[in-house]
């Protein structure tokens, strides 16, 4: 059993059907927008720009890092999410950057 408290799938144990029900929900998909600039991101509801509670941004940010679109890191009795940017692009090159395209965001206000 690890000790890390937030495991991630390993670049191999990535699966893209794991990936594309992450991303099922439009909320996931946004959250995955603002985390596409590749910088860490405070876990709170303000960050996402998104009108759900905190319950809800906690359930979306646990589906994504067990997907292993996302990892963590803690700056004291807080904790940051990034994307796995270079895990991603070395399993699925190209996916993300189609998922965060233009045209792909625009078509969540559709």
């Amino acid at each position: 059993m690890s000790d890390d408290p937030y495991p991630i799938p390993a670049v191999d144990d990535l699966r893209l059907t794991d990936i594309l029900n992450a991303l099922s929900d439009p909320s996931r998909v946004r959250m995955l927008a603002v985390l596409a600039d590749n910088d860490y991101h405070s876990c709170g509801v303000e960050t996402w720009g998104l009108d759900i509670q905190k319950s809800t941004v906690s359930h979306h940010l646990k589906t994504l890092r067990e997907a292993g679109l996302t990892e963590y890191r803690m700056r004291g009795r807080n904790k940051d999410v990034r994307l796995r940017r270079a895990a991603l692009d070395e399993r699925f090159p190209g996916l993300i950057d189609g998922l965060t395209s233009p045209q792909a965001i625009a078509d969540l206000q559709r």
